[in-house]
């Protein structure tokens, strides 16, 4: 089939392999472990086990994106119900206000000007209008920002997780990585959900180096590809900074032999932004990704990866393909399914090994 038609891309997933909630424990997950033989052996795990994987002169590369409760539910001036979807963590304009893009959901469609209450301490007006929903909005508040987001806002869990009236409680302590620190993200990278402090701690004991790179996580990874040849999809923007201490981890596994692993799709595609052409990578600070990998793209810096489990049709499920082809990753897909896997942002995981 047409590597490029999306419906190479196309698999049947029933809604009850949806992970609505995340396993017990994070290191509990599954982990499919694809190997790089061509008869792409397949070998069924447990998460916790990843350390026997590994080899004391590998990089291991996380994204310590924090995600920010950016689903904000407020009041219309007429009473009725509106839900803003904030796309970026929002940047003080000099004060106690912000300009920041959006997605608007009300029985409605909102209208320029349209004022929304969300506490005393949270307003926003509708200053621009766009297409499918997306809005500008100019936010204002009192207080310290992340305190009032805290406050009044929720986490942004994916459209495919369905829990109505729960709280978002244990969202707020699992769909966050244990090492997330830089906010900014609407979305965990969630290959990185997996990990613990004593298992990150039992990777380091083995001499592997663990280095961050920061890629904000947004609406890319939710928004529909909506063209038949994947070649013209246009991928959002996303923000990376990749540090000169993470550039230099880099040079030494290089240098020692080891291997590079990505932890996840954002991890991978910050390593491959910075790419410098030789097999390494440049300082990035916090420019605008739009690097869009699909098969046909030739990995320069990532080794072997970790991740969860895609939408179908997705960039994502592209990007993936362009690591491990997509044959060999539809086939581990498709044995995924039939081992019981469980699958998207709360699901298990899955390595893919080149070296």
């Amino acid at each position: 089939m047409n590597e490029f038609n999306i419906e190479s891309y196309n698999y049947h997933l029933p809604e009850e392999r949806i992970a609505q909630h995340p396993a017990a424990r994070r290191a509990e997950s599954r982990l499919l472990q694809v190997g790089a033989d061509d008869n792409g052996s397949m070998i069924d795990g447990v998460f916790s086990r990843l350390p026997k994987l590994l080899r004391p002169d590998d990089l291991l590369v996380i994204n310590d994106t924090r995600v920010f409760p950016a689903r904000l539910l407020g009041r219309k001036e007429t009473g009725g119900r509106i839900e803003l979807l904030l796309l970026e963590y929002p940047v003080a304009e000099g004060g106690a206000s912000a300009l920041v893009p959006a997605l608007a959901r009300s029985s409605k469609r909102p209208r320029l000007g349209t004022k929304i209450k969300f506490g005393p301490e949270l307003t926003a007006e509708i200053v621009e209008l766009k297409e499918r929903g997306a809005v500008v909005a100019r936010l204002v508040w009192r207080g310290e920002l992340s305190t009032v987001l805290e406050r009044y806002g929720r986490i942004p869990l994916p459209p495919y997780i369905h829990r109505p009236g729960s709280s978002d409680e244990e969202d707020r302590k699992r769909y966050q990585t244990v090492y997330a620190r830089e906010r900014g993200a609407i979305a965990a990278p969630t290959a990185g959900l997996h990990f613990t402090p004593e298992l990150l701690g039992s990777i380091q004991e083995m001499g592997v180096k663990i280095a961050p790179v920061t890629l904000h996580v947004g609406y890319a990874t939710f928004a529909p590809v909506r063209v038949s040849d994947i070649r013209e999809h246009e991928i959002h923007a996303e923000w990376v900074t990749v540090t000169r201490e993470t550039v230099r981890a880099v040079e030494l596994a290089r240098a020692r032999g080891g291997r590079v692993w990505a932890v996840g799709t954002t991890s991978a595609r910050a390593l491959e932004f910075a790419a410098n052409g030789c097999g390494g990578v440049r300082p990035v600070a916090g420019e605008a990704c739009r690097l869009y990998i699909y098969p046909g793209y030739k990995y320069q810096v990532v080794d072997n990866m970790i991740t969860n489990f895609h939408l179908p049709k997705s960039s994502l499920l592209f990007m993936v393909s362009a690591f491990a082809g997509r044959e060999r990753l539809m086939a581990a897909y498709h044995e995924a399914l039939r081992l019981g896997y469980r699958f998207y942002s709360y699901g298990d995981a899955m390595v893919l090994a080149r070296r």
